[in-house]
């Protein structure tokens, strides 16, 4: 064997964009995880947590859509927060069969904490960026905003069948 460096090239970078978001997005969360972990919050209750830190009551379908959990599994998380007394349920006052979920005093303690650590590590990261973050999140505000205009793409339909009976 040659003692040689290889004459072949690296292979080019990928420019596939879901490829490259689903990346990005795989790191982010693990980094979040991370900061979080410090105060020993999950990701997921993190998200909770900021869906409600406004202190106005939010019903557990909008809370689902925001921290990017099937309604199943976020109802369960909920119970686990309620019982740690993160979180409170109260009837809505305008549909009282409705549900909102409101931040608790513990919760907003944890919040607060949470958030910091989280400002301190986005200030970190934008400083690391080449590019303008605040360009960057809205660029993806826009492309979340087109992918959920234009429906999911999928097969084109079948050609129609003629259901003429036989002579």
């Amino acid at each position: 064997m040659s003692s040689e460096p290889s004459q072949q090239r690296p292979p080019e970078p990928s420019y596939d964009l879901a490829h490259l978001l689903s990346h990005a997005e795989r790191r982010l969360v693990q980094r979040l995880a991370a900061v979080l972990a410090a105060e020993g919050c999950a990701v997921e209750q993190w998200r909770v947590l900021s869906a409600v830190a406004d202190g106005a009551g939010h019903p557990m379908t909008e809370i689902a859509e925001y921290a990017l959990l099937p309604a199943p599994s976020l109802t369960k998380l909920v119970d686990r927060m309620v019982a740690d007394n993160l979180v409170y349920r109260r009837p809505d006052p305008g549909d009282r069969r409705r549900v909102l979920l409101h931040l608790a005093a513990r919760g907003r303690i944890l919040h607060q904490r949470a958030a910091h650590r989280v400002a301190e590590d986005r200030a970190a990261l934008r400083a690391a960026l080449p590019a303008d973050p605040d360009e960057l999140a809205r660029s993806l505000a826009e492309l979340v905003e087109a992918l959920g205009g234009l429906g999911v793409a999928g097969p084109p339909p079948a050609p129609a069948v003629s259901r003429r009976p036989a002579r």
